[in-house]
């Protein structure tokens, strides 16, 4: 949906000073695209309807797609990019990967590629960082973990440390998989997305 701006605040003009509206790619998996979930009850709904709240002209895409691997993910990102033409893509992946215990070098090889690919389309990156349960393996889930911040270091990328901080921990907030979050979880979840997507918000032109 596209927002208008209007009747900025000083606060909040400098989001919008440099063009009409940015355009926000999500690129995620079920955590992102409602699963077990009321239309519009998700972080990616509810970010749109901040945007709204708070008169930030944006355009918010949710290509998210429940049970995407980081290869799913890199494999619809050059037709997204082209398609969009994003000011800024959201990359909340990884999860599924871990998940079905996939190579974790493959992982980092996609993730790296798909920040290349939306740097390389002038589009400024938020990578969201997932943690999987101990059960997998100390090494294993320590070794997943830190691929975010890696990346992150490396390509100087904007990085939402753990996307379920302040939930993960509250066994009520999740659905009976013991998976997915219930609604009540999703504010949570977009204020720790919120945090770092805002100074992107306001800086990203082209």
């Amino acid at each position: 949906m596209l927002i208008i701006a209007y009747g900025l605040t000083p606060a909040f003009a400098q989001a919008a000073s440099h063009s009409a509206s940015k355009t926000v790619l999500v690129l995620g998996d079920s955590l992102s695209a409602e699963y077990g979930l009321a239309r519009g009850t998700g972080w990616v709904a509810l970010m749109e309807r901040r945007l709204q709240e708070k008169k930030i002209a944006a355009n918010v895409i949710n290509a998210s797609i429940s049970g995407e691997t980081t290869s799913g993910g890199k494999v619809r990102l050059e037709k997204l990019l082209s398609q969009y033409q994003p000011d800024i893509v959201i990359i909340e992946l990884g999860g599924n990967d871990a998940l079905r215990g996939l190579a974790l070098s493959a992982s980092e090889t996609n993730f790296r590629d798909m920040v290349a690919m939306s740097s390389a389309a002038k589009a400024k990156v938020l990578l969201v960082g997932m943690q999987i349960p101990p059960n997998y393996g100390r090494d294993y889930t320590e070794r997943f973990f830190s691929i975010y911040g890696k990346i992150a270091k490396e390509s100087k990328t904007a990085l939402v440390p753990f996307l379920l901080q302040g939930v993960a921990d509250k066994p009520q907030l999740f659905q009976p998989d013991r998976i997915h979050l219930i609604a009540d979880a999703h504010p949570i979840m977009l204020d720790n997305v919120w945090l770092h997507l805002y100074p992107l918000l306001i800086s990203s032109a082209k």
